[in-house]
């Protein structure tokens, strides 16, 4: 993990691509897209193995046992559509709300899940704490904390993996969702949210900070 101070925040980049706050006790993700292949098979698309929610399940139970957080945030498309939310087989939906329990538990809103589902904890369209807001898309005021553009940067000789971006007033967080794709750290819509100063900090067994590419 790397640490990095983010506003009032000294928060660590798990190579995971999870966020944890360790003065909150506070562990967040982003863009989680539990059903992603049922959802696409459903509508006629790329038949996937049916395996990335039990996947992403995994990586959140480990992160959640190593950082002992008693406060999640999901940055929003938690499920990839509504009716994903709904076709949780039963071991999946056990095995979250296991997760879910004795903690406080922020379902921030995305574009692909913005209503609410039976699940528990609390639905927000944002949420503020400690002097940081977080939501899904950037593009705010405050020291924020979002995800939605799944950013991927590159090192030397290996193709791309999800990043997370940093730059003065925004944190972007990569997609911690097993079947997610990803827009490369340099694309300009990351010009205006990041700036040039911006960095990254790649995802992977020893996370690395590099500067944002360019």
């Amino acid at each position: 993990m790397i640490n990095f101070t983010f506003g009032p925040a000294a928060l660590f980049a798990l190579g995971s691509g999870a966020c944890f706050w360790p003065a909150e006790a506070l562990l967040c993700v982003s863009d989680l897209h539990f059903g992603k292949s049922e959802r696409l098979a459903r509508r006629g698309g790329s038949l996937l193995p049916p395996y990335e929610t039990r996947s992403t399940l995994e990586k959140l139970d480990l992160d959640l046992e190593r950082t002992g957080a008693k406060r999640v945030i999901c940055l929003g498309d938690s499920f990839d559509d509504i009716a994903a939310a709904g076709s949780l087989d039963e071991t999946c939906r056990l095995w979250l709300m296991r997760l879910m329990a004795g903690r406080e538990w922020i379902w921030v809103e995305g574009n692909h899940d913005p209503g609410p589902i039976d699940l528990g904890g609390s639905h927000r369209a944002n949420f503020l704490l400690g002097g940081l807001v977080f939501r899904h898309e950037g593009g705010g005021e405050g020291f924020e904390v979002s995800g939605h553009f799944h950013p991927k940067a590159s090192l030397p000789g290996r193709g791309p993996k999800p990043c997370f971006l940093l730059g003065q007033s925004r944190l972007i967080l990569p997609a911690y969702g097993t079947y997610t794709g990803g827009l490369r750290a340099q694309d300009p819509v990351f010009d205006a949210l990041i700036g040039p100063s911006g960095r990254a900090i790649v995802t992977g067994a020893k996370p690395l900070m590099i500067p944002r590419p360019r």
